[in-house]
């Protein structure tokens, strides 16, 4: 009897220590197999992951129009939802402030079509038809320039091939307004449904953010409500600035070109608000015309021109966009850039409007699921950088 006592004490020790040695031998493997050459199995799922991408790769590009109505319409509701919660919470049931708020956002499209149109229309259409004296009086400034400095008129082409250029580069635009008008969302009844869908997403939204967070494996779900919260807050602070900016930018601009006799003043105006859609490179993109129409009319033009959008933007720069948009939407220029080219290449003109929402989408993304749990010291690697950039070991 007490030999069996015995050996059930030794063997329960050594079952014992075994399980206590089993998970380092397990965590020692584990460490092995990360360090191992890639499996038959890995390889396969690489493959497949790689399928799978080129198959979504090519259900997007047959979907184009449909990604970008949806998408427009997603993140004009993200933008308006602020003002369904604001109207609830005076008493106001949800369904009733979505249609109210609808019945504004008609009656304000109604009013710009009603009186804003036909000024723009008449001065689209004097800009056409002043196009080729512009491009005659630049013509005669650069040959004047050429005349008193040579080495500038060995470094410029010909004023020949710039026309060519230019004709090629408005044929291109033509094409591409008048694609992405007829092809994507252009028509009443693309307008009737994207009218809809807001409705209906704006009424009842929760639905959605549930199967978005239900879609989401539960080790993941804390990162994908933070990124969908950071996405709100940023394009409603985003809409907010645009708003905003763009109205006193276009204003400003406007009326101080109509000033100092720069036409068309108001198609300016409306261009300098359309670029506060593109942060940091739409003032870039804006002065380029105007300061052509300015050449043409003379060096004095030129020059008021010039300091008109110096004084504008600067004033945005250093007053407007510090009060309005603070530090939510921190973008570097290039980042922008980026998906303003891949935005305006996939879905045409329209796209560009969903340059800064996907810049923005992404860099949450990456924050929230790659960058925060390796809890990346961002202090060392701004030194680093400073390092490598300045040249220094």
């Amino acid at each position: 009897m007490s030999i069996s006592v015995h050996s059930w004490l030794v063997r329960s020790r050594e079952h014992a220590g075994w399980e206590a040695v089993t998970p380092l031998v397990m965590k020692e493997s584990d460490h092995e197999n990360q360090d191992a050459p890639l499996s038959y199995r890995g390889a396969w799922r690489i493959v497949w992951l790689v399928f799978f991408l080129f198959i979504v790769w090519l259900l997007l590009r047959a979907l184009q129009p449909v990604i970008l109505l949806f998408a427009l319409v997603f993140l004009l509701a993200m933008v308006l939802n602020p003002i369904v919660v604001w109207l609830q919470k005076h008493q106001v049931p949800r369904f009733v402030s979505v249609v109210l708020l609808m019945l504004a956002l008609v009656a304000v499209t109604t009013t710009i079509f009603v009186f804003a149109i036909p000024p723009l229309a008449r001065q689209t259409q004097e800009l056409v038809r002043s196009a080729p004296g512009v491009w005659q009086g630049i013509r005669v400034r650069i040959e004047s320039v050429t005349q008193h400095y040579p080495e500038v008129r060995d470094a410029l082409p010909r004023t020949d091939e710039m026309a060519g250029k230019v004709g090629a580069a408005a044929g291109t635009v033509g094409n591409i307004l008048l694609r992405s008008t007829i092809g994507l969302v252009g028509g009443v009844a693309s307008f009737v449904f994207a009218i809809l869908l807001l409705v209906f997403v704006l009424a009842n939204p929760r639905p959605l953010v549930t199967a978005y967070l239900a879609l989401t494996p539960d080790r993941y779900r804390d990162q994908a409500h933070r990124t969908l919260a950071r996405l709100m807050r940023q394009m409603i602070a985003w809409a907010r600035g645009v708003a905003i900016n763009g109205v006193i930018t276009g204003m400003s601009i406007g009326v101080l070109l109509w000033l100092i006799g720069v036409q068309p003043a108001l198609i300016f105006g409306v261009f300098a608000f359309l670029g506060e859609f593109l942060p940091n490179i739409g003032a870039f993109l804006v002065s380029i015309p105007i300061l052509l129409v300015a050449l043409s009319l003379g060096a004095t033009k030129f020059w008021l021109a010039l300091g008109v959008i110096v004084l504008v933007y600067q004033v945005e720069l250093n007053v407007l966009v510090p009060g309005v948009l603070g530090k939510e939407m921190r973008l570097h220029p290039v980042n922008i850039l980026f998906f303003t080219l891949a935005t305006a290449t996939l879905f045409g003109v329209l796209g560009v409007f969903l340059a800064v929402p996907a810049a923005a989408l992404v860099q949450i993304v990456i924050d929230e699921f790659y960058l925060q749990p390796r809890k990346v010291d961002y202090a060392a690697l701004d030194k680093e950088a400073a390092a490598l950039v300045e040249g220094k070991k």
